[in-house]
């Protein structure tokens, strides 16, 4: 086994005093001279066609430099991943409320906001569509009507003989389960710079951007300009998870036309409302699972029917919903399968990219089934999982043979039981009496709206609380796969000094990645990864390396990042072996900053070595590039290798439930994952303290709701968020694989941690109550009345 100087260990990150210090720049600090601010124009409406905007009360105004709309763009008007359905501006229908009609661009925000209450602006109201259940009826209302119908994609999955798998099949069980909208809650809200440098050189963009590419070519399009004229700038990123993409890019768009229109820099903040209202959230899902079994637990058939809630544009819907597919059967061997998952449109807040990206909300639905049909056949949870579960040389339900990498899910399981005393724990909660005091039954029968109590009706507080034991599991498809080619690339520049210079194409959005790439290019070359200086992410430098999503960045980044450093320190060697006049058997050590031949008994500096090779005229620059293997889809039955690898992950939960308030108290958190190889340990276990405190928020309080279209929860004040101190004990396991890909089989772990936090609590719950719970989050009112409670006012409490 490799003996490694750097990677797996601990390192502290490279960004860590800048921000902790406050002297890091977000885009909200940077400022130009001359430059003046964008404030979004809306209209309170769900849906609805503008008849006429009148701006003559404000046209005089000295605080109004200009009014931007979609006369002004020269390019698209309407952009999108797949479908170019959302306007850059609005200017017939609006069928989101965070839709914009126009910008006001003046040196006062604040002045410009007044502004906007003097616009008139006559509209139409058209029928609101917000349940995605009924997108498809003949008689809803279409939310773009060009397309001629709400079905953004539908992807079908068939594999076998459903109708034989029922019939050998001695339980079937139907189920269904929804989860809920929510919102990414970075802390940063959005925020972006436009400055036009005139027509040689073009426009520059500086903003809280996840996909720096992605959005150069929004903005190009828009614009109308060649790629080499939009250069695009990573500010610091105040979190992301999937948020800050397709909102950036066309708050980037629209601070170009602005700039352009008036030659100064412009730049839109946005406000904690302005962000929840216009930025995308995670696809609510309504799942229908119906599962045949054999009486020892044996999966038979599955036929799944999902229905995802795209919201007003298709965003990144296509994407999200094709891992779900792949993915809907969960981690399991099933032989004849049925799935159909549809996107719809409605004119709720669209939905795009989130952490999980389509596999949180059917690993929800998938393990609690699990559970139930453990219970059925009179097993713990453990043993049905294992009885079903994947190994090496399983088939996948799109038939995808498991093989040319470590198939982790039975280590990954034994390794979160072993924690605990699991099947015991879970078997004495199941059994133990869950009568509900005598006490509560009272209350909650109660006819009167008295709530005096007699002293024989007060209940001692342990009487109400029921221990639950809990645990989910899951793989999960590395990178791209089959909804894309795959390549990343890497900029390596070694100076005579020692020192480097690194630059990749996928971007830093606080997960810690420059210190990730600085390790891997430290380890090949035997130096201190803080000898190694990041380069800021500018889209005139960095190569398209597509976007930082899909938990690929260590896969693919890291895979360039190696490729480019092995390239360098081969010429170094070659520079030695001339040198030394050293055989090609002979063998080169590159450690703690120096390179030693043993059988020479030679050795030099890391720094004299880089100068022998710069006076020799060795180019010590290179491009490092990583393409992932190809694989194969076939749409119209879902069947082909998805991805070229995977990770596999367990969550067990331990919860203590008080049945009096519904409150859900999260104990203890076991997380074991495969990542492949841990390439530093202290930001891989910042991915698991964060994800599953993430997916815990998920699975128990988080929730985006609106009435009519109209967001209620606007603000923090009201979008209830779990903190560090909201769970007990997190500990993570790693179980590390031999794997063929990435830099030392370095795979992913960001997304991983998230997904499986919320099914683990929810079959906790299950344990402790002895009652399952089918809707995401759920809270201590789904725990009690087993239905949410909704204000009809859309005030917040701190306004």
């Amino acid at each position: 086994m490799k003996e490694f100087n750097v990677v797996g260990k601990p390192v502290r990150r490279q960004d860590a005093y800048e921000k902790v210090t406050g002297t890091a720049l977000y885009a909200a600090d940077y400022k130009f001279p001359g430059m003046l601010y964008g404030v979004p124009v809306r209209i309170p409406s769900a849906h609805a066609t503008i008849k006429a905007i009148d701006y003559s009360a404000i046209l005089g105004d000295s605080s109004l430099t200009a009014i931007c709309d979609h006369t002004d763009i020269k390019g698209a008007q309407k952009v999108g991943p797949i479908k170019q359905d959302q306007p850059i501006f609005c200017s017939e229908t609006i069928v989101t409320p965070g839709d914009v009609i126009s910008l006001l661009v003046g040196e006062n925000e604040d002045a410009l906001a007044a502004l906007r209450k003097k616009i008139v602006i006559s509209y139409d109201e058209l029928p609101v569509l917000t349940d995605p259940t009924k997108a498809l009826d003949a008689d809803a209302p279409l939310i773009h009507p060009g397309f001629g119908s709400n079905l953004i994609n539908h992807y079908p999955l068939r594999r076998g003989d459903l109708e034989k798998g029922f019939a050998e099949s001695d339980h079937i069980l139907e189920e269904t389960y929804t989860t809920q909208c929510i919102e990414h809650a970075y802390i940063e809200p959005e925020a972006v710079i436009a400055v036009w440098m005139g027509p040689s050189k073009g426009i520059k963009i500086i903003g809280s951007i996840q996909n720096p590419h992605t959005t150069r070519n929004v903005v190009s399009k828009v614009l109308g300009l060649p790629l080499t004229k939009v250069r695009v700038i990573q500010a610091e990123l105040g979190g992301s998870f999937g948020g800050k993409d397709d909102t950036m890019n066309i708050l980037s768009a629209r601070a170009a036309v602005a700039a352009i229109k008036t030659g100064h820099p412009v730049k839109i903040c946005y406000s904690r409302e302005d962000s929840i209202l216009e930025s995308y959230k995670r696809h609510p899902y309504h799942m229908k699972y119906k599962v045949g079994f054999s009486k020892e637990g044996k999966l038979k058939a599955m036929k799944i029917d999902i229905i995802a809630d795209g919201g007003a544009y298709s965003s990144m819907s296509p994407f999200v919903t094709w891992r779900t597919v792949v993915q809907a059967t969960g981690p399991y061997e099933v032989e004849n399968v049925s799935t159909d998952v549809r996107a719809v449109y409605t004119n709720n807040p669209y939905t795009g990219a989130m952490r999980g990206f389509g596999s949180p909300q059917p690993i929800f639905a998938q393990e609690s089934i699990m559970d139930e049909i453990a219970i059925r056949v009179g097993k713990d949870p453990l043993s049905v999982r294992l009885l079903n579960g994947f190994q090496l040389g399983s088939v996948t339900a799109s038939g995808q043979v498991l093989k040319n990498h470590d198939v982790n899910l039975h280590k990954v399981l034994h390794a979160a039981v072993e924690k605990t005393d699991f099947t015991n724990a879970w078997t004495t909660n199941l059994s133990e009496n869950k009568e509900v005091p005598a006490q509560l039954k009272k209350v909650a029968e109660s006819s009167t709206n008295s709530f005096l109590l007699a002293k024989e009706d007060l209940i001692s507080p342990g009487q109400t609380l029921r221990k639950g034991i809990g645990l989910a599991c899951s793989y999960r498809g590395c990178s791209l796969g089959a909804e894309g080619v795959d390549g990343a690339g890497a900029y390596f520049s070694l100076q005579n000094d020692g020192s480097a210079y690194l630059l990749c194409g996928l971007a830093e959005n606080g997960q810690g990645l420059h210190t990730t790439f600085n390790i891997i290019a430290a380890e090949v070359l035997g130096i201190d990864p803080n000898d190694i200086t990041y380069l800021d992410h500018d889209t005139s430098v960095a190569p398209d390396s597509g976007p930082t999503v899909a938990s690929r960045s260590t896969l693919m980044g890291g895979g360039a990042v190696k490729h480019a450093a092995d390239t360098i320190r081969m010429r170094l060697e070659e520079v030695l072996r001339e040198e030394w006049e050293l055989k090609k058997s002979a063998k080169l050590v590159f450690a703690n900053n120096k390179v030693i031949c043993k059988t020479k008994k030679k050795e030099i500096s890391f720094p004299d070595l880089c100068m022998l090779a710069y006076k020799k005229g060795v180019s010590l620059a290179t491009i490092g590039w990583y393409k992932g293997p190809n694989v194969h889809w076939e749409e119209e039955t879902g069947q082909g290798d998805a991805y070229f690898t995977y990770v596999y992950g367990c969550h067990l939960a331990e919860i203590t439930l008080d049945i009096a308030t519904g409150v859900v108290n999260i104990n203890r958190v076991v997380a074991v994952h495969d990542p492949g190889k841990v390439i530093n340990l202290q930001g891989a276990l910042g991915q698991v303290y964060g994800g599953v405190t993430q997916g815990a928020g998920y699975g128990v309080v988080e929730e985006i709701s609106s009435h009519n279209g109209v967001i209620r929860e606007m603000n923090f004040d009201q979008y209830i968020l779990l903190t560090s101190k909201d769970i007990d004990v997190i500990e993570p396991i790693f179980i590390e694989g031999d794997e063929p890909y990435g830099a030392w089989g370095g795979k992913s772990l960001g997304e991983p941690t998230l997904e499986l936090t919320a099914a683990a609590i929810a079959n906790a719950i299950r344990n402790a109550t002895g009652e399952r719970f089918y809707n995401l989050p759920v809270n201590l009112e789904e725990v009690l009345l087993r239905k949410k409670l909704y204000p009809e006012a859309l005030k917040r409490g701190s306004m």
